[in-house]
């Protein structure tokens, strides 16, 4: 990821993004980052609003904590949870049919 301090900058927006390729530009004010051009190429358009949805990121942000502590799980783990709980809530239909219904 490139950097570029808006008052160096001495190209146009479009030379910029023309040239942009698969890295990112922060543009900073005073050292402090106030935009991105961030190349789209190969990018589906759902990732970009997500990627700027405050509480999509506080989701990604947990995540990856709960990760660095080691609170993951296999996909095994995750197939025999959601294998359980599709059984105990077929037993609960099943359970809620008055004797003697059709099925």
């Amino acid at each position: 990821m490139k950097t570029l301090e808006l008052r160096k900058a001495s190209k146009t927006l479009a030379d910029y993004a023309a040239n942009l390729g698969v890295e990112s530009i922060v543009v900073t004010s005073n050292r402090k980052p106030v935009a991105a051009l961030v190349s789209l190429r190969n990018v589906d358009r759902e990732s970009l609003p997500l990627s700027l949805d405050p509480a999509f990121m506080r989701i990604i942000r947990r995540a990856r904590a709960e990760v660095r502590r080691g609170e993951v799980f296999s996909l095994d783990q995750v197939k025999r949870e959601m294998l359980i709980e599709a059984d105990a809530a077929n037993k609960a239909l099943h359970r809620t049919r008055p004797k003697g219904a059709r099925r």
